[in-house]
């Protein structure tokens, strides 16, 4: 679903970008029918779409990892210690980038990143409010 919407939402504004999700699950599950039905009332279609597995591969290639929870930010950083600096829980993103301002288009992602994410630890993150968790729609 968060895939499905940030595609629209970045075709919208006109940024090319390359979204895909992964998770900590094993992959191959098919979204449920009513995730299916609730993207459908709003125009997306993600019956195609199965579910992935994080590797570290993937999680250190990534330019950004967007993840809905704490504890998501704390398994991806464990399983690929070197993503740490591109990967924030998207509360957290949103709050630390409003005062740095959109990212320029000739500012390499990575330095943007670097501003946004100035100052925070590791430590930090683990104390962080589990407010700031976006809820898994499954079953919902």
């Amino acid at each position: 679903m968060g895939e499905a919407l940030l595609r629209r939402r970045l075709a919208e504004g006109r940024v090319d970008a390359r979204v895909s999700s992964a998770g900590l699950m094993p992959g191959g599950a098919p979204p449920t029918p009513p995730a299916i039905e609730v993207m459908a009332s709003i125009g997306l279609d993600i019956s195609g779409h199965r579910s992935v597995q994080v590797t570290p591969e993937m999680a250190e290639e990534a330019d950004l990892i967007v993840a809905m929870t704490r504890q998501h930010v704390v398994e991806v950083t464990v399983l690929a210690p070197a993503a740490w600096p591109h990967v924030f829980q998207v509360r957290d993103l949103l709050r630390r980038a409003e005062p740095v301002g959109p990212r320029a288009p000739d500012t390499p992602l990575s330095e943007w990143l670097a501003v946004v994410g100035e100052g925070r630890t590791r430590p930090d993150v683990l104390a962080a409010s589990l407010s700031d968790d976006v809820a898994d729609p499954v079953g919902q």
